[in-house]
């Protein structure tokens, strides 16, 4: 059994004050263009067991007509409304392709799109993903040097074993590049070394030898590396790519995704933010195999690598998961996964994380997305919360 530190958390803000099935909250202009940490918390929790039809590619329906114990979920919602779970922004569940549920509580607005932090990644991994449906690199690609991808490195400097990193370690975060501190340091002192694929070149001339025993699992920068080849093998840039080959795609428009002050390039860890719904549509593409409208956005055998649990990783998940009824936590492609247990029997999950309370939970033999947002939430409960209260509702007797 694994051991961990349990976080005591006091809320400092309990809303009392619940509306079901009005309208949900939305930010202003003013609020959406401004900081996420000036939204007003709402005086309002807002719980709908039948979301409303937006006309934004996502199909809704009724919970408990569409499937789903409608009582357990509104409870649970209440629940989560006075934090009982930690501080949560949002909670949706899609049944089935349809949207069945939506809440929002404290910071969360239909509207507004929610800081991803570490969830970037899932979008990210599948930006690469659409690069390989479109014939840009290829699905053996994978397993090539990921430095046969960047024209620009200068080889002779790399450390011993830098050809041994390949696109399928990065997306797996067993790149095996080690970098101190001290020395990021330093490299950060030379600003200008850093731009496109300099930052490659840094971290290959002064990383520790590559070996198979550092190309381990840890979690880490592996996202800015494939960046780096989606910028290498697009036309145009990746922002545009990702704009308009995969969020565009998806009716995605109400987004942010910040550059990165070193390379240029967009982030590929962090500092975007996404609406709830739009985090339902990814769930909504993973889960169906990458197709979106009848269109294969995403190659089959791509999300399917991705979704899986390609490397275990025992205690380094246990911020996110490592709670009781959560077991056999793994890795995929910018995916984590474990299994939920529920009595006697176990679900296989996969899920994007982001710190603060983002994830994105599939479970696929029930058909089942949960999408759940949060700031400051330190609770590592959502994934055991998702176990013992949403499965339930969801199990056929």
């Amino acid at each position: 059994m694994k051991n961990i530190t349990r976080l005591i958390y006091i809320p400092l803000l309990l809303i009392a004050n619940i509306s079901f099935g009005q309208d949900p909250p939305e930010a202003t202009v003013a609020q959406i263009k401004g900081s996420f940490r000036d939204i007003p918390i709402l005086e309002e929790a807002f719980i709908d067991a039948t979301p409303m039809d937006r006309n934004d590619g996502i199909l809704v329906g009724k919970l408990g007509l569409d499937g789903g114990n409608k009582d357990l979920i509104t409870k649970l919602a209440r629940d989560i409304s006075y934090n009982q779970y930690g501080i949560y922004d949002s909670f949706l569940i899609a049944h089935r392709d349809k949207l069945l549920f939506e809440s929002y509580f404290t910071r969360g607005r239909i509207n507004l799109a929610h800081p991803q932090a570490s969830a970037t990644k899932t979008w990210t991994g599948l930006a690469l993903g659409r690069a390989i449906q479109l014939g840009y690199l290829t699905m053996a690609d994978l397993d090539r040097p990921l430095v046969s991808f960047l024209k620009d490195l200068d080889p002779t400097k790399f450390v011993a074993g830098a050809e041994k990193i390949t696109l399928n370690h990065a997306l797996t975060m067993s790149s095996g590049i080690r970098i101190s501190e001290e020395q990021k340091e330093e490299l950060n002192k030379n600003p200008s070394r850093l731009k496109g694929q300099g930052k490659v070149q840094a971290l290959l001339e002064h990383s520790a030898p590559i070996t198979e025993e550092s190309q381990v699992f840890k979690y880490g920068g592996g996202a800015a590396l494939v960046m780096q080849v989606i910028e290498a093998v697009v036309p145009g840039s990746a922002m545009d790519f990702i704009e308009n080959e995969l969020l565009k795609k998806m009716g995605i428009s109400n987004y942010q995704w910040q550059m990165n002050d070193q390379t240029g390039l967009p982030e590929a860890g962090w500092r975007t933010s996404m609406t709830s719904r739009a985090m339902v549509k990814l769930g909504i593409l993973t889960m169906n195999k990458g197709q979106w409208n009848g269109e294969q956005l995403i190659p089959e055998a791509f999300i399917a690598k991705a979704t899986s649990r390609i490397l275990d990783t025992g205690d380094n998940a246990v911020y996110f998961g490592g709670c009781k009824g959560i077991s056999n936590e793994g890795y995929g492609y910018f995916w984590w996964n474990a299994d939920l247990k529920v009595g006697n029997k176990t679900y296989f999950c996969a899920n994007a994380q982001g710190g603060g309370g983002q994830f994105i939970i599939l479970i696929e033999e029930l058909d089942l997305i949960v999408v759940v947002t949060g700031h400051n939430n330190r609770h590592p409960s959502t994934l055991r919360m998702t176990a013992e209260r949403i499965l339930p509702a969801f199990i056929e007797e």
